[in-house]
């Protein structure tokens, strides 16, 4: 990936851009926040070797459009990433999710209808209370936190993104992941999909998870000071015929501290279900 997604698509509340790579059985990635596809980069071109792989930046994030009034609630983050699964014509993709793409994912599996070959959760938001922090902060205050200076919000969101590895990123790859929160347009944007995230986006298919009727993996940064590991095991234990892999010394952003062990872990078979 050179880091340009050369292709778009039209959603009512915006342009989506996605890019593919490879042939063969189809792959697509969901990112969470507040990353894009950058998250990917190491991780895109190696499945491609085999795979032809869907890349794409939520919609108010990344190279997506960003713009005053989007709804960025998860449930239309579902519909159009449904709506992209019917433009690329998949009708049954493996799917591999972090974050908020998580939910994205499984609310689309369980609430849209989509179907996937199976299903990979890395750090992902699916359950339990995670609305907290700065998430329940930001909602709460979005009045406030809109009126930062440039220079406050770019700092604030810089140790958001830090936070979110343990071993942290070379300078060129910080810059990339904050370049789409920058300047006045950035700030308004990053608050904007901050204050529309809520618990009861996935409260609504928790009690669902039991009957995910497809292969699901699930991966985990032990030292993800976002999710911490109970998170990954309350997952697990709703979703009953689920693998559970531990990634020891990454943080939430696992496809960062760890891409080759988490490639690793993606390029193995399922186990059959018990």
């Amino acid at each position: 990936m050179n880091g340009i997604l050369t292709r778009t698509f039209e959603s009512p509340d915006g342009t989506v851009r996605w890019d593919v790579l490879g042939e063969g059985d189809p792959v697509v990635l969901l990112h969470g926040t507040p990353f894009s596809s950058r998250v990917w980069r190491e991780i895109a071109p190696a499945l491609a070797q085999d795979h032809q792989v869907y890349v794409f930046d939520l919609l108010g994030f990344g190279q997506s459009e960003q713009h005053e009034g989007q709804d960025l609630r998860l449930a239309a983050h579902t519909r159009v990433f449904t709506g992209l699964l019917d433009h690329w014509g998949l009708e049954s993709p493996r799917v591999i999710a972090h974050d908020i793409g998580g939910a994205v994912a499984l609310r689309a599996l369980l609430l849209e209808g989509a179907r996937y070959a199976d299903l990979t959760l890395v750090d992902a938001v699916g359950c339990g209370d995670w609305g907290t922090g700065l998430f329940r902060l930001v909602r709460e205050n979005a009045h406030l936190f809109e009126q930062l200076p440039v220079y406050a919000h770019e700092a604030l969101a810089e140790s958001h993104l830090r936070f979110a590895s343990h071993s942290g990123y070379r300078p060129d790859v910080l810059a990339a992941h904050l370049d789409p929160w920058r300047g006045e347009e950035g700030r308004a944007a990053y608050y904007r999909q901050y204050r529309q995230l809520e618990q009861a986006a996935t409260d609504e298919f928790q009690h669902l998870l039991g009957s995910v009727p497809v292969p699901t993996r699930i991966i985990w940064g032990r030292e993800d000071g976002f999710l911490p590991p109970p998170f990954a095991e309350q997952l697990h234990a709703l979703i009953p015929h689920s693998e559970l892999h531990w990634v020891e010394g990454a943080g939430h952003a696992t496809p960062e501290d760890a891409p080759a062990r988490l490639l690793a872990l993606l390029t193995r078979e399922f186990r059959a279900a018990a």
